[in-house]
């Protein structure tokens, strides 16, 4: 979204007058993020994967570096550290049943991920948390009972009659799912404040690499952890809150016969995945209609007059998505920039790219309607109409 002049330097434009919210519409109030402490360079990521794993295959070691350049990623964040590794090296050995172990690490670190994130939400929100009147929790990371969500509550401090909602195991498209579910809270329920809060680590899905199973490879290089949180409520009180995003209208929908394409199994050695190759091609097929049904609420009829926060599942879906829309070179620009950063995330990188999104929409020129759009399991499509405030 950034233009540049004719000689190559980004041109400065002055802060744009703020946009009237619709009454009774669901906004974006603030926005948070947290990671953990361990980051990783993604050109040291291949030497550091094949020593933990003790890979001896060289052919494995050239696929991964391989993966590593075509992913785009540049720097990721993970809760894998060497402490974990010496407490629990059956989780770097073939076959081993883990599961057990894998959630003694994954429940606790989401839920501090979680925790820091929605801290730094509501700073930024700047209302006290007991005026938090409802929680969505996001993960395809942990499981236990009770879920995250309750220890999310305590952590806070919130209220004991705070409305809670857990969306498990929803991967990529999670996050855009639980913006749909705040604004349909919110919106029915006046005054109320809802906390979303997504979570996600890779702890479930780490293993030593295996010929039998490719896709780990391609996990490796490009997924990583972290967390995320927004604010989401109607009718903004002015000088105390500072709405940024209007949620418009919201669409979900599957495409029948593709539940195979993107497929997820737990098991006793954790969480497994298998990726179609066909996935980039099925979206391509059927996102521009998708995408119609939705600015139709709108007066709009180019693609290119709205912004863009897409989910960045990899470079493949992003590069098919702005072929197949003529999308200008610039309007993916937040969601590259988000897996550069920080890789995929699951269902929080649409949080990422919202938050570069909003500094680029503060600028003068910046559109008024945009779509917020993931992808998942399903295959899943998951769309909003976003109005910048």
């Amino acid at each position: 979204m950034s233009k540049v002049d004719g000689n190559g330097i980004p041109k400065q434009f002055p802060a744009r007058p703020k946009r009237v919210p619709t009454p009774g519409k669901a906004t974006v109030l603030a926005i948070g993020k947290s990671f953990p402490s361990q980051i990783i360079p993604q050109e040291c990521l291949v030497e550091g994967y094949i020593r933990d794993t003790k890979c001896q295959d060289a052919s494995i070691k050239e696929k991964l570096e391989h993966l590593c350049k075509t992913t785009t990623v540049k720097t990721r964040y993970t809760v894998m550290s060497k402490e974990i590794l010496d407490k629990y090296p059956e989780l770097a050995t073939e076959g081993s049943p883990t599961i057990k172990q894998r959630l003694e690490i994954a429940n606790p670190a989401v839920v501090e991920m979680a925790t820091k994130a929605s801290l730094a939400c509501i700073k930024e929100w700047g209302r006290p948390a007991q005026d938090i009147t409802h929680i969505v929790y996001v993960s395809s990371s942990e499981i236990r009972l009770p879920g995250g969500d309750l220890y999310l509550a305590n952590q806070l401090g919130l209220r004991n009659d705070v409305g809670r909602v857990m969306l498990y195991f929803l991967g990529c498209y999670g996050g855009v799912t639980g913006l749909r579910v705040a604004k349909d809270i919110a919106e029915n329920n006046p005054g109320s404040r809802v906390l979303l809060t997504t979570s996600e680590t890779t702890i479930l899905g780490f293993r030593p690499p295996n010929k039998a199973r490719p896709y780990d490879l391609v996990g490796a290089a490009l997924f990583g952890d972290g967390a995320a949180a927004v604010i989401v409520g109607t009718n903004p009180i002015m000088g105390q809150e500072s709405p940024f995003m209007e949620l418009n209208y919201a669409v979900q929908q599957f495409l029948p016969d593709t539940h195979n394409v993107i497929d997820g199994r737990l098991s006793e050695e954790g969480i497994n995945f298998k990726l179609g190759r066909d996935l980039p091609q099925k979206i391509e097929d059927n996102i521009e209609e998708f995408c119609k049904k939705l600015i139709a609420k709108t007066k709009l009829k180019e693609f290119n007059d709205l912004f863009w926060a897409v989910h960045p599942g990899g470079p493949a879906i992003l590069n098919r998505l702005e072929s197949n829309l003529k999308l200008s070179s610039d309007k993916l620009e937040c969601s590259r920039r988000a897996l550069m950063d920080y890789g995929n995330v699951s269902s929080n990188t649409i949080f990422y790219v919202m938050e570069y999104m909003r500094e680029e929409l503060k600028k003068e020129g910046g559109e008024e309607w945009g779509l917020a759009l993931a992808f998942g399991p399903g295959i899943t499509f998951e769309g909003i109409l976003i109005r910048s405030l």
